[in-house]
């Protein structure tokens, strides 16, 4: 794994020194933190159950563009072909790519870390509420980097890495409305794969192993389709 872990830290430093990390994470904060405003304002409240899933829905708003170019650059340029031909797994490049992201990802969460003092004017913050959505929010993340990085496997193109990867999250956002279209087995499939089912009540601080699993579970499914995309490359 440390092939993974030196890939990881090569992007990590690649999008710190990137203008186009800081523009999305000072997005992610500025948006965040009105509407996280807003809803403390007017709540009068510790409460956070309203606070996370704004933060979810610009998650799913920004990952795409965090992520578009996490193999597509590689293709881009040529470069993934230098590092397929290198002693480097495929399982290693991914999984490196993957934690590159998370890290992002974790770096941008750190940053919100003064929400709770902000709430402790209001009173003691639910910790419960905030352990269990900083924990949704880190996996459905994980989520969101897992199928960008499988979209931007596709193509070199990273405007359409971004979009292909938008397009899959909101259809795993939305799917739950299926569930009240078709009822029996076609609505529950749809509601267990309905992504914002599995978060809500993480925000009220309730951690169940069965949303927890479906998380882990569709980052690895989205971690070997981009294996085995990448997997094809050394066949072409």
């Amino acid at each position: 794994m440390n092939n993974a872990f030196a890939i990881a830290r090569r992007e990590l430093v690649s999008y710190y020194k990137s203008f186009l990390f800081y523009v999305v994470t000072a997005a992610f904060l500025v948006i965040n933190g009105y509407f996280f405003a807003v809803s403390v304002a007017l709540s009068h409240s510790s409460q956070v159950s309203q606070v996370f899933p704004t933060m979810y829905t610009i998650l799913l708003l920004i990952s795409p563009i965090l992520t578009m170019r996490l193999l597509s650059e590689e293709q881009r340029t040529g470069t993934v072909e230098l590092i397929l031909t290198s002693p480097v797994r495929d399982a290693e490049l991914v999984v490196g790519k993957f934690l590159a992201g998370l890290g992002l990802l974790v770096s941008m969460l750190v940053l919100t870390g003064f929400y709770p003092l902000l709430l402790a004017m209001y009173g003691p913050p639910d910790r419960a509420g905030l352990i269990g959505g900083y924990l949704g929010a880190l996996l459905f993340g994980g989520v969101a980097i897992g199928v960008g990085l499988f979209t931007s496997s596709l193509t070199a193109n990273q405007i359409v890495a971004a979009v292909l990867s938008f397009a899959i999250l909101l259809i795993l956002w939305v799917i739950d409305a299926i569930s009240s279209l078709f009822g029996g087995g076609v609505g529950d499939v749809a509601s267990y794969l309905a992504v914002y089912t599995h978060f809500t009540d993480m925000t009220q601080g309730v951690i169940d192993t069965k949303d927890v699993i479906y998380f882990l579970t569709v980052i690895a499914a989205a971690l070997f389709l981009t294996a085995r995309s990448v997997e094809t490359r050394r066949w072409r």
